[in-house]
């Protein structure tokens, strides 16, 4: 079934601003949340994560209809990859070295960023490129 395609931006807003903020402050727990977030995303697909789930029940009932859709498997690709970037990003802000965390948690940024912003998931467009290489190798 596919999804609203309003849902996995409204989440990509929220996690700039999350991993901003992360990475201002340099906070491992906001990391950790974030990492539980794109956790439970990947799980669980977009609408089980809790901006998904705030979406479902704050934004989207204040907005019209969905006209676009999307299919649900590239934006849950998408938030595994989320989840490997900040989760070594955590290891690197807890246990060393530094630049690791920056470096990883700065990438993640800059993914939900250009999702948030112009409506390009790199996560995503990422999925689509290993299924047409799969597809590829099997003929």
């Amino acid at each position: 079934m596919d999804i609203d395609a309003r849902g996995p931006r409204f989440g990509a807003a929220v996690t700039t601003v999350v991993l901003a903020v992360a990475l201002i402050t340099g906070s491992p727990w906001l990391l950790a949340w974030q990492t539980l977030a794109f956790a439970l995303g990947a799980a669980g697909g977009v609408g089980r994560s809790p901006y998904g789930w705030l979406f479902r029940r704050a934004i989207r009932p204040r907005l019209g209809p969905p006209t676009e859709f999307e299919a649900p498997q590239p934006p849950r690709f998408a938030q595994a990859v989320g989840l490997l970037f900040a989760g070594v990003g955590l290891v690197g802000f807890a246990l060393g070295p530094q630049w690791l965390g920056l470096a990883t948690t700065g990438a993640a940024l800059a993914a939900a960023f250009l999702n948030a912003a112009f409506g390009y998931c790199l996560g995503c467009e990422s999925y689509l490129f290993v299924r047409r290489v799969a597809v590829r190798a099997e003929q």
